[in-house]
């Protein structure tokens, strides 16, 4: 399975043949995949999906596309066949194996309305928590790991990365950082995935990562 990061909290996953779209959200620039099998988006908010990219995407597919999200998602974007999920429960998508959890946004400010959110395992190597940090259940692979946002503090990231404990990481959701403090973010993340035995990947929009 190959990783491809694209900028923000927007992944694509290539295994035998296939593709699945994580989180095309208006932070992201317009991409194409090859015989997409599926997208999945963790919440509503306007970083992780886009109507311009939906569209964009499911017109190039070559057939059916399952879409993937919480309730919320499919309450703000009702033009689109969602499959409405929930943590704790499990789907497949071609050669995608999908395993939801979580369930809930990680706090921006009590003035803010929380949202609906999922993270997913994909084929038991990725893990994806989407704007949280929910711990999942079982040993982690791959992380994918939020490194800048309004509802989170680098300090809770590294608290995060201690409970997860993940074999690698990378980090996401980094265009509201400048350049300086990305690079900041990504010391902090190497310097804990590394206490733990486990190596940080630096990967910039673009860059691949073979996950098998």
């Amino acid at each position: 399975m190959i990783l491809t990061k694209r900028e923000h909290a927007c992944l694509v996953l290539e295994h035998e043949g296939a593709s699945l779209v994580i989180d095309p959200g208006g932070f992201t620039a317009p991409f194409a995949v090859e015989n997409l099998a599926a997208i999945i988006v963790t919440h509503e908010h306007a970083d992780h999906v886009s109507p311009e990219h939906l569209d964009r995407l499911l017109a190039a597919a070559p057939g059916p596309v399952e879409l993937f999200a919480p309730g919320g998602v499919a309450a703000e974007h009702p033009g689109y066949r969602w499959t409405v999920v929930e943590a704790g429960q499990m789907r497949a998508a071609g050669p995608f194996a999908l395993a939801f959890s979580g369930g809930r946004h990680a706090m921006i400010h009590r003035s803010i309305p929380i949202v609906d959110n999922l993270g997913v395992f994909v084929n038991e190597t990725l893990y994806y928590p989407g704007d949280s940090y929910t711990v999942p259940e079982r040993p982690v692979d791959v992380l994918a790991v939020p490194s800048s946002a309004p509802w989170l503090k680098i300090g809770e990231v590294m608290d995060y990365l201690d409970a997860v404990r993940p074999r690698r990481a990378f980090a996401t959701h980094e265009r509201v950082n400048s350049e300086i403090g990305q690079r900041m973010a990504n010391q902090r993340i190497q310097q804990v995935t590394e206490q733990h035995g486990g190596t940080f990947v630096a990967l910039e929009a673009g860059d691949s990562l073979e996950l098998d």
